[in-house]
């Protein structure tokens, strides 16, 4: 048996009616950017998870960008991140012209640490940026409590977790702000790359609204230099279908980790940790091991695809040499890099795949 890391075929053959559907409908309305899908995608969005706005844009960093040139964060500013994170989170605060300041994780959630955040807060910190690794959400009570006192925006990287709830609320709605992804892979994934920012800021949304689109809310007059990173018509058309699946598929995702969860009890892993606040929505199940790279060579020889979430942390990427980062600096993350493993994940991951994924693990041990 041959089983991917991740399927992107089935979603399609699944909502195939819909989507070539909806396909039929931008290709033949003429209308292919901001136009009728966008607004209405947009506002469907919105609705999910309770904020008053979403604007869609170009993808995920340029989200998290966008609400850092809206807020005004950017030179001789500092933003709060997590070492323990895709570089992308870093990029868009570098991208405003801050710079990003690493926080370990918890050594449970893998999440950024709010116990750790009050030491790395300077006179020059404008905000935090906490990450809902693998769609499950970080703490964020403690980490607002923290924003309060201090005077800090608080900045939802949401782009793992589309639809994942922290006491009851949904993931995009518990900051100031949050960028989504919908890179393909995501739990809500366009057919291409495609992003959004979500919020309850009315001044913030009427900023993003012009900053995706050149600086202007009316054509060819600029009010601010503003960039283009627009969410397309045809992927809005697309994710309007899936948003519909949402939740459901994020179903699915759940019951293929609690299969998981329980069957590989009993091996020498270190499975995921949820806390009682945390609903996740399973966007990544990564387990860890000091074996990690024989184990990952085992599955691969068994025909399983897994990846490593990731190889090698944002302070120690040549891209960030400038900032003077050892290795050492940030030994938590340092430490996950070296142990983490993704397990195949998805909506259409049949209980026939992840069984034989755990009957080669135990096999493995």
């Amino acid at each position: 048996m041959n089983i991917p890391f991740l399927d992107l075929k089935s979603p399609y053959q699944e909502l195939k009616t819909e989507m070539d559907a909806a396909y039929k409908r931008v290709m033949e309305s003429g209308w292919y950017i901001l136009g009728s899908e966008v607004e209405a995608f947009e506002q469907e969005f919105a609705d999910y998870c309770n904020v008053r706005h979403c604007i869609g844009v170009g993808n995920g960093i340029e989200a998290l960008h966008l609400i850092l040139r809206a807020y005004g964060i950017g030179k001789n500013d500092e933003v709060i991140v997590p070492t323990n994170t895709y570089i992308a989170t870093w990029l868009a605060v570098t991208y405003a012209g801050a710079t990003p300041i690493p926080v370990e994780p918890d050594q449970k959630t893998y999440n950024l640490d709010p116990v750790k955040i009050e030491a790395a807060i300077t006179n020059r910190t404008k905000a935090i940026m906490p990450v809902h690794l693998y769609g499950q959400p970080a703490d964020m009570d403690l980490i607002l409590d923290i924003a309060e006192k201090y005077g800090l925006k608080v900045i939802e990287d949401a782009a793992q977790a589309h639809g994942a709830l922290y006491k009851g609320k949904r993931a995009g709605s518990l900051g100031d702000a949050a960028g989504f992804s919908f890179y393909p892979g995501k739990n809500l994934g366009a057919i291409g790359d495609g992003g959004a920012v979500t919020t309850n800021d009315d001044i913030i949304a009427k900023s993003i609204r012009s900053l995706r689109n050149y600086g202007s809310h009316k054509k060819y007059i600029n009010d601010v230099l503003g960039f283009n990173s627009r969410l397309d018509e045809l992927q809005a058309a697309f994710l309007r279908v899936k948003l519909k699946y949402l939740d459901t598929w994020n179903v699915r995702r759940r019951e293929s980790a609690k299969r998981y969860t329980v069957e590989l009890k009993s091996s020498r892993l270190i499975l995921p940790y949820i806390p009682e606040y945390s609903n996740p929505v399973w966007h990544l199940y990564v387990v860890c091991t000091e074996e990690r790279d024989m184990l990952q060579r085992h599955l691969s020889d068994n025909g399983i695809g897994t990846l490593i979430h990731y190889p090698i942390p944002p302070h120690l990427q040549n891209a960030y040499s400038e900032l003077g980062y050892e290795r050492g600096d940030c030994p938590i993350a340092e430490e996950l890099a070296k142990q983490v493993l993704s397990l195949p994940m998805g909506p259409h991951i049949s209980k026939e795949q992840t069984e034989a994924i755990i009957d080669a693990i135990h096999r493995f041990f």
